[in-house]
């Protein structure tokens, strides 16, 4: 179902021109006319510099519709996401743009289950919005705002769900790059109760995210990985811009993409479950595969999308899922990726296993990826993608759940455009690097053919 405005994960755009007041006022507008009147909804925000006037413009929208307002302040996704369950409201408004730079901010609009919205309800809010049929209520009718502070009962949470007292006996040391994000106003403090000594960087929130960017990617983390061998840290952790992700580094300072940590969680987490089903995107390496073999357990492919993961995860009950950019979905907390939950999973597999990262990284299979990404406006991504749909060479298989992902025996490559980002992503996954890094490059000059046409 094509949509204009929501991509992979809810509306994002450059502040100043898709993302101004008067868009934000009216698309708010728009999601207020779907909900019951005197219905309630939580929001929160980021860090960015442009929260703070999204965050009003939205929120003066909801008031003016009759809808009152929970304002749990600026924290990560997923406490918003907890947010809304644990109060029992309608829906939950997330101001951010996640990974993407400080110059881009968005919504992400959450249904009362926790979850982002499903697509048929975002399609509902854009004709809504585009054929503004909103209306606002008498003086008498308009709600309050009220501001809560859930971060205490958001990090409980998540201790109850893991072995504190096994955690704190290993007296384990960790490194939290927070990337000058939200993520260091919980992670750091859940660590600490569960008895591990924390070192943290760009922990300090500030919207520009000088410290190393807004994406965690294992390049961009080079001084984590210094300081964690500098002060012998069992691991480290890295988020993004609102927390959703965790990516991992171990004691050597080797940072690891989310392949190898989330096929981790699968391993240590569903091997004493009854239901092994792991849900992941078709981005995913296949060494999640490996392991549900190994554990005798299945794979479950969807779209790349942290929506297709948890909506999925609900209708085959699963208990995990994850994704190769450090997202993990844990059911019994909520079925959508959380960075403070993946980092207290980490430390208790660490804790139970007594073994070190670098080691339990060493224990999965091995293959070799690659990704790059090339710039494309958004209105040619679907010609873009019919090119290179026509074009590509033969494979073993050709899976086009997402983009289009061509497997071989020795491995895949995935090319796809970005939902939140004028970009296409190119994911290969060989034996040898050497392969994987022709084959990205193989992808890429496909789409810069493509772009010339």
């Amino acid at each position: 179902m094509k949509r204009k405005y929501f991509g992979t994960n809810g509306i994002r755009g450059i502040i100043g021109e898709l993302i101004t007041p008067d868009f934000i006022i009216r698309m708010g507008s728009a999601i207020a006319a779907t909900m019951k009147k005197g219905g309630t909804v939580v929001i929160g925000s980021d860090a960015r510099l442009s929260s703070p006037f999204i965050k009003q413009a939205i929120s003066s929208s909801f008031l003016a519709s009759g809808i009152e307002l929970i304002d749990v302040g600026t924290v990560p996704t997923p406490l918003v996401q907890f947010a809304v369950k644990y109060l029992k409201v309608d829906i939950g408004i997330m101001v951010t743009a996640s990974h993407n730079p400080p110059q881009f901010n968005g919504i992400k609009v959450i249904d009362n289950d926790g979850i982002e919205i499903d697509i048929t309800k975002q399609k509902k809010i854009e004709e809504i919005y585009e054929k503004e049929q909103t209306s606002y209520t008498n003086w008498e009718e308009n709600k309050v705002l009220t501001s809560i502070d859930l971060r205490e009962e958001y990090i409980n949470q998540i201790l109850g769900l893991v072995d504190v007292e096994l955690i704190k006996s290993r007296k384990l040391k960790a490194v939290v790059d927070a990337g000058n994000a939200v993520g260091g106003i919980i992670t750091p403090n859940l660590l600490k109760k569960i008895g591990i000594k924390v070192f943290t960087i760009n922990g300090h929130l500030d919207g520009t995210f000088p410290g190393r960017g807004s994406e965690p990617e294992p390049k961009m983390l080079i001084h984590m990985s210094e300081i964690t061998k500098a002060v012998q840290a069992n691991f480290a952790v890295a988020h993004d811009g609102d927390a959703d992700r965790a990516i991992f580094g171990d004691e050597l300072g080797e940072v690891h993409y989310g392949d190898k940590s989330i096929a981790l969680f699968e391993k240590w987490i569903l091997s004493y479950q009854k239901n092994k089903k792991f849900v992941t995107p078709v981005s995913s390496s296949r060494v999640v595969e490996d392991i549900a073999k190994e554990i005798g357990g299945e794979v479950v492919w969807t779209p790349v999308g942290c929506i297709y993961v948890s909506r999925k995860m609900i209708q085959e009950s699963a208990l995990l899922g994850g994704e190769e950019n450090g997202g993990l979905f844990y059911t019994p907390h909520i079925p959508v990726r959380d960075g403070a939950m993946a980092t207290a999973l980490m430390a208790e597999i660490l804790a139970k296993t007594g073994k070190s990262l670098s080691s339990l990284i060493q224990e999965l299979p091995t293959y070799y990826q690659q990704k790059d990404k090339i710039y494309c406006p958004n209105n040619q991504k679907e010609r873009i993608m019919h090119y290179i749909v026509e074009n590509v060479e033969k494979a073993v298989e050709t899976v086009t759940i997402d983009g289009v992902k061509l497997i071989y025996e020795d491995g895949w490559i995935l090319i796809r455009p970005s939902g939140t980002e004028p970009i296409f992503r190119i994911f290969t996954e060989a034996l040898t690097q050497e392969k994987a890094i022709e084959r990205v490059n193989k992808g890429k000059k496909l789409v810069e053919k493509a772009l010339k046409k």
